[in-house]
């Protein structure tokens, strides 16, 4: 539940020691007009896995224009709920872009820590919006606009520029896995992106190198589901010709 007029948001992770996945995020609440949401770490971030990690979030970023950008001061309340126990608090003052989405802390409390109570970890976070800044960087003249850092041309048709934003965003996901992670499938929908937003117009070079880095370690893997691919092809038009 959040709070406009007090700047508070309080969120409770129930079933805490049965969380398996990686991340769990907040329900989205406002505060100075602004979307917020926390995503919390339950074991632990990269090397600190010995702690839970929460930070405070953007939730909307990718839709918002070229160069937004908002200044804020957070704190993270870790509640003991249990009598005469000393709750943990961490703040912090950043600025929120496009790059810096996210801003927290790593090292939240110990993982080993005495602040479960029935198995749920209580969390209150209090946001002050100090400066909220909100500009495109679309240059009419040449249909250019600036996302995540790369400059691409758009179509003036608002729908059609969705459906290619959604693309790339989509395509930066599935590149941003590691390579145990991807499989010949996110491979073949990254490259199909990857050539209709080349085709449209995005300038994608540090993608096109990242999908090829991604494919040269499963060229036989691939070559092999190919030619099983192509033996099925052919079973199937064999079996067409007879049935006809």
């Amino acid at each position: 539940m959040g709070n406009e007029a007090n700047k508070k948001f309080t969120w409770v992770i129930k079933n805490f020691s049965s969380y398996n996945c990686q991340t769990v995020y907040s329900d989205i609440f406002v505060v100075g007009r602004c979307k917020w949401r926390l995503l919390a770490f339950p074991k632990g971030y990269n090397i600190y896995d010995d702690y839970f990690s929460l930070y405070l979030v953007v939730p909307n970023h990718e839709s918002l224009p070229s160069g937004w950008r908002r200044h804020a001061k957070f704190s993270f309340t870790i509640v003991n709920q249990i009598p005469g126990k000393v709750s943990q608090q961490l703040e912090s003052q950043n600025w929120f872009d496009q790059k810096d989405h996210a801003r927290g802390f790593h090292s939240m409390i110990r993982l080993n820590s005495e602040f479960l109570v029935n198995n749920e970890l209580k969390i209150i976070a209090e946001v002050d919006v100090l400066e909220v800044v909100e500009t495109t960087d679309i240059v009419e003249t040449t249909g250019i606009v600036d996302v995540n850092g790369f400059q691409v041309l758009v179509s003036q048709n608002p729908h059609l520029r969705i459906t290619y934003l959604n693309f790339l965003l989509s395509l930066t996901e599935i590149l941003c896995k590691s390579h145990e992670e991807l499989s010949n499938s996110d491979l073949a929908d990254a490259y199909s992106s990857l050539t209709y937003l080349t085709k449209a117009g995005f300038k994608l070079d540090w993608l096109e190198k990242a999908l090829k880095e991604a494919g040269e370690t499963r060229i036989q893997d691939i070559e092999e589901e190919l030619n099983d691919l192509t033996q099925k092809c052919a079973d199937m038009d064999a079996l067409l010709k007879f049935l006809k």
